[in-house]
């Protein structure tokens, strides 16, 4: 799998082809997006609504938007945020992270989550935070089985949508030693 920054055109807009790509992956995600109401009918999400959604993200400062892609097609997405508009949060957040359905259980997730994981601990960041909305189950176990620990609970800032924060610390991974090292 690989991951590489959406990046739209001078314009804004997203080539026709990813832009349909990423419409599936959000729609294949209905139960998500009953339960956030971030879609005004999730039987029906529509790709200038998924453009739309994805160029407010971008229009936050410190906001990335990260394609998760295998065999040449997106089969996840996933939001950044350097920072919290909180300025007593150190951490950066995972505003998002949406895998296919379809693609699900195929370990696509977790990598994802690794590989974000990854460039934050890169730039020496300390740990993780994200809101998983109350009543998402299936977030709560995902997260939990990542090590990502319950923190807080508040509603979140656009919606006052109630959530759970979830934090993971970012431990520097040590490479093994020459004693360590498997076996050819």
């Amino acid at each position: 799998m690989i991951l590489e920054p959406l990046t739209p055109s001078d314009s804004g807009a997203l080539p026709g082809e990813l832009l349909t790509e990423l419409t599936a992956v959000y729609a294949s995600n209905r139960a998500f997006h009953a339960l956030s109401g971030d879609f005004p009918d999730p039987d029906d999400i529509r790709p200038e609504q998924v453009a739309a959604a994805l160029a407010d993200e971008l229009a936050v400062p410190g906001a990335e938007v990260l394609l998760a892609r295998s065999e040449g097609r997106v089969v996840g997405v996933g939001i950044t945020l350097d920072r919290h508009p909180d300025p007593a949060d150190p951490d950066p957040w995972i505003g998002l992270l949406m895998v296919d359905v379809r693609q699900q259980r195929k370990g696509y997730g977790r990598e994802f989550v690794g590989m974000i994981e990854e460039r934050f601990r890169e730039e020496g960041r300390e740990g993780v935070r994200l809101a998983v909305l109350e009543g998402n189950d299936a977030g709560f176990a995902f997260w939990g089985s990542l090590g990502y620990e319950v923190v807080d609970r508040r509603k979140d800032r656009g919606a006052e949508r109630p959530c759970a924060v979830f934090r993971k610390p970012l431990t520097r991974q040590e490479s093994p030693t020459q004693d360590q090292q498997p076996y050819a």
